[in-house]
């Protein structure tokens, strides 16, 4: 053989050992990922009911202490939490020593200082008993049944939809999302006597019912949110420590709100590719990041996230995180295909988020959920409805990641941007 072609030959050779062992390495990177994302999933749904317990037995720690002490860059809580029982029962019992109106936003809200120091914002069940509505109070009552019909992102926010979603941020493995649970207030003997002036004064009667209307945007008194006689149904959302200052982002695929006046994003779709262009969603994790959150904000129906929040001084590497999720779970016959717009627009999703999601099908997503909530001071959380929803919801999202795989290959669209799992 000539020296030229013994050249080629080795050449090819060559080509076709390293194509063979970078082909072998990353089949058994991918391996160990799935194998790890499997492992994680059985973790979840073994720890998934959370029994509100009283005590914590095996730490001094306060537990507003152990959940500061959670919270970290990329995650809220960690993967796995065995106090969350008793933070979330000091969450829901603890006494309320302040209450005032809301932190600035455009629905009613409530500020309460729990005992030992701890902030948490209070989202009321928007109630007003048949007998006692009039002209003076317009109707605003939301059952778990209640439809809220119109724009998608219409109607108060509810206060169940708050406590449904950071069980689905549980589920999905995000971790991005504050805790939240249910809770009872009593308005006439937990909140009026350490009421400041500003709250105070947006109390009112209405029939036998304690009332309260706040301040924001757009609170009004004749849309108070009132108690069924003084017990009042709620949300309660743990404030994230104050050494974590949040920084506020305007979400890429907002709606304009206006009638007539589409963004961008609803009729190009080339945006992503100019989203690609700018900071932070040139580099980092935050657009997929804003993957996972419109697969998160559609199988809850928020159409809702116009701006977005992050830890300040992050550059781009820290989560963005799930807050203010009370604008779901409104109609369950609506399905709002274009809040998945980044998905089908810049066609790629995590790894590990595809493989959780194909994971919760068959009905396992809907079980999962409710199993999460079973526990919660105000269960039943969710309508059998929206619970049906949220399963046929999963399916979709499925079916859009498939569209882009059929378009561009897997490998376009899955996309690792894990650790290497070198411990495996």
């Amino acid at each position: 053989m000539k020296l030229k072609q013994r050249v080629v030959l080795l050449a090819i050779l060559l080509v076709i050992f390293i194509f063979t062992k970078v082909f072998l390495i990353d089949n058994l990177d991918t391996s160990a990922a799935n194998r790890e994302d499997q492992r994680a999933f059985h973790r979840m749904m073994t720890g998934l009911r959370v029994e509100l317990v009283p005590k914590l037995d095996h730490t001094l720690q306060s537990p507003w202490e152990i959940a500061a002490q959670w919270v970290v860059p990329r995650e809220v809580y960690p993967e796995e939490t065995p106090e969350l029982g008793a933070i979330m029962h000091a969450m829901a019992t603890k006494k309320i020593i302040k209450a005032d109106v809301g932190y600035k936003g455009t629905q009613l809200k409530a500020l309460l200082i729990l005992e030992g120091g701890q902030k948490v914002v209070f989202k009321p069940k928007r109630f007003l008993p048949k007998p006692y509505r009039s002209s003076l109070v317009q109707e605003c009552s939301y059952s778990r049944d209640y439809v809220v019909e119109g724009e998608p992102y219409a109607g108060y926010d509810r206060h169940n939809a708050e406590v449904a979603a950071f069980h689905l941020d549980r589920i999905l493995g995000f971790r991005r999302a504050p805790l939240v649970v249910g809770r009872y207030v009593n308005l006439r003997t937990e909140i009026k006597p350490v009421a400041t002036e500003q709250l105070l004064s947006t109390f009112l009667t209405v029939g036998n019912n304690t009332c309260f209307y706040g301040k924001c945007y757009y609170c009004r008194e004749t849309e108070p949110a009132c108690a069924d006689g003084d017990m009042m149904e709620g949300s309660i959302t743990l404030w994230l420590p104050d050494v974590w200052p949040l920084q506020k982002h305007r979400h890429p695929w907002g709606r304009t709100y206006r009638e007539g006046k589409l963004a961008r994003w609803e009729y190009d779709e080339s945006y992503c590719d100019a989203v690609k262009k700018t900071s932070p969603y040139d580099s980092g994790p935050r657009l997929l990041d804003i993957i996972d959150t419109a697969v998160f904000d559609y199988l809850i129906g928020n159409a809702d996230r116009h701006h977005y929040e992050s830890f300040q001084d992050d550059e781009g590497a820290s989560m963005l995180i799930l807050l203010d999720n009370a604008k779901s779970f409104g109609n369950p016959s609506l399905d709002e295909r274009s809040i998945l717009a980044p998905l089908y627009q810049c066609c790629i999703i995590r790894v590990s988020t595809w493989n959780r999601l194909n994971y919760l099908k068959n009905g396992v997503l809907k079980s999962a959920l409710k199993s999460a909530m079973a526990h919660d001071p105000i269960s039943p959380v969710l309508s059998d409805p929206h619970l049906d929803t949220v399963d046929q919801r999963l399916l979709n999202v499925l079916a859009t990641v498939k569209q882009c795989t059929d378009q561009f290959g897997m490998d376009t669209v899955l996309v690792e941007d894990r650790m290497p799992l070198s411990h495996l």
